[in-house]
């Protein structure tokens, strides 16, 4: 009597099974990294958010002449109120405002000679770098994602779900230099 169909049959199972498993972990896989991808989203929206309301309390604080404390509040508040389709050319306004305010001669001493001065610039130089970072984190998070989903059998068979492509962050976000 022959089993070779059995063995067949075995054979065939332990192919699906590998192929299934397979699958399985690139699913995994990808929705990792979707998770990394918000994860990184909210806190770099969480960073953008904190250096706005630095730029804002630096604004209001009376360490800046009116005309700088104008320009700064106007583009924090650009920065925090805009929409999704306009939110990167807010925040790079943001950006270029804090540059142009730390650029002015003797910005930083003089500020730091006032009062609580030395630890508006320390939190603003520390919210700043934070949203470099933040930023840097997101789109890393952003590429691992596409190169994930540009592989075949991810686009083959839709592990992706409905889950948007995700987007790269680009702002100017280079930090004031205080």
């Amino acid at each position: 009597m022959s089993y070779d169909w059995i063995i067949d049959v075995l054979l065939w199972i332990a192919v699906v099974f590998l192929v299934g498993v397979y699958v399985s972990w690139r699913a995994t896989r990808l929705d990792r990294l979707h998770v990394r991808v918000e994860t990184a989203r909210a806190a770099l929206d969480a960073a953008l958010v904190r250096r706005a309301a630095v730029a804002l309390e630096l604004a209001a604080s009376r360490l800046l002449d009116p005309a700088t404390s104008l320009l700064l509040a106007t583009a924090a508040h650009e920065a925090r109120t805009a929409d999704a389709e306009s939110r990167e050319f807010a925040e790079s306004d943001l950006s270029r405002a804090l540059r142009a305010v730390a650029d002015q001669p003797g910005f930083a001493a003089a500020v730091a000679a006032r009062d609580d001065g030395k630890a508006v610039l320390e939190e603003l130089a520390g919210a700043a770098a934070k949203v470099v970072y933040a930023r840097r984190f997101y789109n890393d998070a952003v590429a691992a994602a596409r190169i994930a989903r540009r592989k075949l059998l991810i686009r083959v068979l839709p592990l992706a779900g409905k889950a948007p492509l995700p987007d790269f962050f680009e702002i100017d976000d280079d930090p004031p230099r205080l």
